[in-house]
């Protein structure tokens, strides 16, 4: 297969990496997403990763911490995953670099953009933690944030639903999926793609957004290589 896109920022929510358990990390289910990511950096499709926190902390929905303290906990919460889906992709015989929003020396490298790039090119999957380093921006922001910075082709968004519908799927069993939507109109009808503060981001930046479903880990080979997969969110 020939892939459509040079260059992706793949979001993971940590979610995505509980498997049935629904909480912490699950090997099992972190390796079976990590084997077609190693599959399209073999097509010579470069890599970018970042991870959610969900699935070891939600404090802001709790509403009885400060915000801002909570959103501190969450952005280590990603770092657990994102050294976690490193070790995952080392396992497969992938070069990794992990790199932090926060400084913590002794566990990643600080995120340096040109260095981010670098690594990039020579191969290497580039794990991104602490959302953006600063609170009351969601992971989706530094999903958004990160892909404008290295330059990505596309934010391929792996999430526990197929695409983006008009209304909840998990309560409306008439909810429409959209095969591809607006910017305008995720914005305007409050759509769950991603928070308002990404999409603006992505729309700003001219930076399509691809939202398929995780739970078939092929999907990932074949959002790459420009199959019908999920929703495209484009200008």
């Amino acid at each position: 297969m020939e892939p459509k896109y040079k260059r992706v920022l793949l979001k993971l929510s940590g979610e995505s990496l509980a498997g049935a358990a629904g909480h912490g990390i699950d090997f099992d289910t972190v390796q079976r997403i990590c084997r077609p990511i190693r599959e399209i950096v073999e097509m010579g499709v470069q890599v970018g990763i970042v991870v959610g926190g969900g699935n070891f902390w939600r404090g802001r929905s709790s509403g009885k911490m400060d915000r801002t303290r909570a959103d501190h906990m969450g952005m280590l919460a990603t770092v657990i995953n994102a050294l976690g889906v490193a070790d995952g992709l080392e396992q497969l015989g992938m070069e990794v670099r992990v790199q932090t929003a926060i400084a913590m020396q002794q566990v990643a490298e600080p995120y340096i953009r040109n260095r981010a790039v670098r690594h990039l090119e020579k191969g290497r999957v580039v794990v991104f933690g602490c959302g953006t380093g600063n609170p009351f921006f969601s992971t989706d922001t530094a999903a958004a944030l990160r892909a404008a910075e290295i330059d990505a082709d596309v934010i391929m968004k792996a999430t526990m639903v197929d695409g983006v519908y008009d209304s909840d799927p998990k309560t409306n069993p008439d909810a429409v999926k959209y095969d591809t939507v607006s910017f305008s109109d995720v914005l305007s009808h409050d759509l769950k793609v991603m928070d308002s503060t990404a999409a603006s981001l992505c729309r700003d930046n001219h930076l399509p957004i691809l939202v398929f479903s995780i739970e078939d880990e092929r999907n990932i080979c074949r959002a790459v290589c420009g199959e019908t997969v999920g929703t495209l969110v484009t200008d």
